[in-house]
């Protein structure tokens, strides 16, 4: 036999299951738009990641090549040959060699 008490006891408790689904359930979406939210953040970052690698390879690229050059241009055979043929310099003779005291 059910009372009136039972029933009373019985919708608080229903209504009590209710509002606890709801809350856990809006929970769970939070979560889940949480997850969604950080995994774009992720694939995001590592797209920029990978455009910044692939800039600092050819950078790396240029910098090498930009080092070939300059050991080129400022090798001791070219500046001797560029100072002799293009300035007309020369190496002083011995007698013109002068030696300073200390």
């Amino acid at each position: 036999m059910v009372t009136g008490a039972s029933t009373v006891v019985s919708a608080k408790s229903g209504r009590q299951l209710l509002w606890l689904n709801t809350g856990l359930l809006v929970l769970v979406l939070l979560s889940t738009f949480a997850v969604i939210r950080t995994t774009h953040s992720c694939r995001a970052m590592y797209a920029r990641l990978q455009e910044l690698e692939s800039a600092q390879w050819y950078l790396q690229e240029d910098y090498g090549r930009l080092m070939l050059e300059h050991s080129t241009w400022a090798s001791h055979y070219r500046v001797e040959r560029v100072a002799g043929q293009e300035l007309h310099m020369q190496a002083p003779g011995l007698a013109q060699l002068k030696v300073l005291p200390r």
